[in-house]
């Protein structure tokens, strides 16, 4: 299958325009997404609409902020490959060793994560990712329900079970996530993840001790009351996806509509997770 290449560049904008254009992006076929300078690059499936899609969202969104576009198209090639020479073992805190099945094991490692990385979201290299992952390994997970929002590859949801969780709910809208979910666990032989293919919908109606959702900040927002409405009394909630400015604010300020207060965050390059407890 070619690829549509679309190479975006935004003059004299906020980090969270950027934001705007990618998740406006993802809601019409697009899956992969690469920072670049002044702006970023999206992948979709060569389709004769998505030229008409990319056009309604540039009218869309062109009179709130300045920016401009290229297209070409990607010749079909092994994907799969291509991710797999670019993914190198990612060490994180010194606790967590994150490889592929390609790379040799390191045994000496608190947790080690086998992710075979396809073409979804989440092999720990992404900032927003390890930084979730710093803030889980500060976490008591142990006996927790746990719900994995957005998961990508599985991988919270897979170190949330090495760190005790009793069973874990993971759900992506993306068919290529739910599949990779579903691999990466086996990979890594574990066994109380449910992987979900859907939305907030698809959240099911029972509490849980901890939600991870690392997303993006519209989605957060859009599905903050969602979270809450699951969330057990003085359960936790860890959200990234977002910058620290301004979004962090406008997160935390959005959070206190839902009994939610917040606690801490880490921050790497402005990027964010932060961390939330129902105050129910």
């Amino acid at each position: 299958m070619n690829y549509s290449e679309y190479s975006f560049k935004l003059e004299g904008h906020e980090d969270f325009h950027q934001d705007i254009l990618i998740d406006a992006l993802s809601r019409v076929g697009f899956d992969t997404f690469e920072d670049i300078e002044g702006g970023f690059r999206a992948y979709a499936p060569e389709n004769e609409r998505t030229e008409e899609k990319v056009a309604e969202i540039a009218l869309e969104y062109s009179s709130l902020f300045t920016f401009s576009y290229d297209v070409k198209t990607i010749a079909h090639q092994n994907w799969n490959e291509v991710w797999e020479s670019n993914f190198e073992p990612l060490k994180i805190n010194e606790r967590c060793y994150v490889r592929a099945t390609f790379h040799e094991p390191h045994p000496e490692y608190e947790f080690e994560i086998i992710v075979d990385p396809k073409m979804a979201f989440g092999t720990g290299h992404h900032q927003t990712t390890e930084l979730m992952m710093n803030l889980m390994m500060k976490t008591n997970f142990s006996g927790k329900k746990v719900l994995d929002m957005g998961c990508g590859t599985g991988i919270l949801a897979i170190l949330a079970s090495h760190l005790g969780a009793e069973n874990i709910v993971a759900i992506d809208n993306d068919q290529i996530c739910f599949e990779s979910t579903v691999e990466n666990a086996a990979l890594n032989k574990i066994h109380n993840i449910t992987p979900l293919c859907g939305s907030k919908e698809s959240i099911p109606d029972e509490k849980f001790d901890i939600i991870l959702a690392n997303i993006n900040r519209n989605i957060l927002i859009d599905q903050i009351d969602s979270y809450s409405a699951v969330l057990s009394p003085k359960g936790s909630i860890f959200l990234s996806g977002f910058y620290q400015d301004p979004d962090l604010k406008i997160i935390i300020d959005k959070s206190i509509d839902f009994a939610l207060e917040y606690i801490t965050h880490e921050k790497k390059d402005n990027w964010v997770a932060a961390e939330f407890q129902s105050r129910l």
